[in-house]
């Protein structure tokens, strides 16, 4: 009963808790409890504190017995990527340099989750910083070992970065749905090797207000759920303006769940060449191909289209982000909160030896490269023509919108990789070649489970949306999705 439950969809889970055939703290307590039996292999936690939750649980339940108004989420146990903050919780980054750092508030997301109903899950392990595609450049410790999180689909392989923690936390049923955030693909890509559907939203759509910035004009936060449905009713629970976040955007929030049975297409959809050349796997472009061919069978226009400038993406992508991650990590410098060296002997030290001590080579390495591209005699050279740059791969979508509803690519060039396997951080930083385009120009996008390769790992389609149109981006998903059961599958773990 308890495994079973742990892989309900929020509307089963919300229908069962109703009818009283459990509660919100059998509920969570067999979350709790899967966790606690299986996240020794998969790692996906960097803590998490049952008596909380359970707390939680109770809280809930009583307020469904005296009849208040619930939320879309009432008891459904909701992980949270450890760099949003939860009033009272560890706020770490997956880094030494916030090892021993509790918030002292809530992120917008994580109070609209908390007035939404939902149970505050744990602190899910990242890439340092959100700096990377593995999970593999997590600075978490344990027990003198790298905590590393593994894809439950093969322990041996990576869950996908940065957000690995938040999607093998779901793929593994040790959390109903998550929060992740996605600066150039990092809970898309991760949704593709875990089998789940992960949504990155328009920027500005969703509250950055509490989220430990990486690239602050490229963040976004988002859900990993199993299914397009529960995917729509976390969203709908966390999107809307902010006034805390200046780069909120004033928007009307539909019902994005109502909205799923009401759009029906067909639809416009736009396949780019740039996106189906040299370096993708033949078994993930047969899946994404397979799923083309599906939307062609459902009454859809497939057109061509062509992004020109998704060339660029990579170089463009690395210079903006980098160049604000070095300006948003300076603030850790060891003297008002974080690491401090118990080296340092005068002030210098201070600075030197604790960034030296606190940041892992990935975090140091984009520093370094962001530090260089801000430096006077640069700074035009790079970072201002990468901003024209960017510009101008907007326009690209923004152009093919004029003919299109959606553009579907792959997500990930390959399937889940072993861990190690990817060696120079180069190759590394490929992984994100399919995704990090939506985030220069704002978009919001989609990964959904399209297939398996021969070796049993998940593959995933991305669907690219217009701006502000999440309603017309989930019911085009829904609509593959009605007809597979990829999303349906499970990993087998001891």
């Amino acid at each position: 009963m308890a495994d079973d439950l742990v892989y309900r969809s929020i509307s089963e889970l919300s229908a069962g808790l109703a009818a009283g055939k459990y509660s919100a703290v059998e509920l969570t307590q067999a979350v709790i409890d899967r966790t606690t039996r299986l996240d020794a292999q998969v790692r996906a936690f960097n803590s998490f504190a049952p008596d909380d939750a359970l707390a939680q649980a109770r809280a809930s339940d009583a307020r469904r017995a005296a009849g208040a108004s619930r939320g879309p989420l009432e008891g459904i146990p909701v992980g949270i990527k450890d760099v949003i903050a939860v009033a009272g919780q560890p706020l770490t980054a997956s880094s030494r340099m916030l090892a021993n750092f509790v918030s002292p508030y809530d992120a917008t997301v994580t109070d609209r989750l908390r007035k939404a109903g939902a149970v505050l899950w744990g602190r899910l392990n990242l890439d340092e910083f959100a700096m990377g595609s593995s999970t593999e450049n997590s600075g978490t410790v344990k027990n003198g070992e790298a905590w590393q999180t593994r894809n439950p689909w093969d322990l041996s392989r990576v869950p996908g970065g940065s957000s690995g923690g938040s999607a093998a936390a779901v793929a593994a049923g040790e959390a109903i749905v998550s929060l992740g955030s996605d600066t150039g693909g990092s809970i898309r890509q991760p949704a593709a090797f875990c089998g789940l559907v992960g949504l990155k939203p328009t920027y500005g759509l969703v509250s950055r207000y509490g989220l430990i910035a990486y690239a602050s004009s490229l963040d976004q936060i988002g859900p990993f759920a199993h299914s397009v449905e529960d995917a729509a009713i976390t969203l709908g629970a966390i999107a809307g303006h902010d006034p805390l976040d200046s780069t909120s955007f004033q928007t009307e929030v539909p019902d994005y769940r109502a909205e799923l049975k009401r759009r029906r297409g067909p639809w416009k959809l736009g396949i780019p060449q740039e996106y189906f050349a040299a370096g993708l796997d033949p078994e993930v472009a047969a899946a994404v191909q397979s799923a083309v061919d599906h939307y062609r069978k459902l009454g859809c226009e497939i057109r061509e289209i062509s992004l020109p400038h998704t060339k660029y993406a990579i170089g463009v992508y690395y210079i903006i982000a980098t160049a604000e991650a070095s300006s948003n990590l300076a603030r850790y410098d060891g003297i008002r909160y974080g690491h401090r060296s118990a080296e340092a002997s005068n002030a210098l030290d201070i600075y030197y030896k604790s960034r030296a001590e606190g940041f892992g080579a990935e975090v140091k390495r984009r520093i370094i490269l962001g530090t260089y591209v801000l430096s006077s005699g640069y700074y035009d050279a790079f970072y201002l023509r990468a901003q024209k740059v960017r510009t101008l791969l907007r326009n690209d979508f923004l152009a093919a919108y004029r003919d299109v509803d959606a553009i579907i690519t792959p997500t990930s060039p390959t399937a889940a990789f072993a861990r190690g396997a990817t060696a120079s951080p180069l190759e590394m930083y490929l992984n994100d070649i399919y995704t990090i385009g939506v985030n220069l120009a704002g978009l919001p996008a989609l990964s959904l489970p399209c297939g398996f390769t021969r070796s049993h790992l998940p593959i995933g389609v991305q669907i690219i949306g217009q701006p502000f149109q999440e309603a017309n981006l989930l019911a085009i998903a829904q609509a593959y999705e009605r007809d597979h059961d990829w999303s349906r599958r499970r990993p087998t773990l001891a």
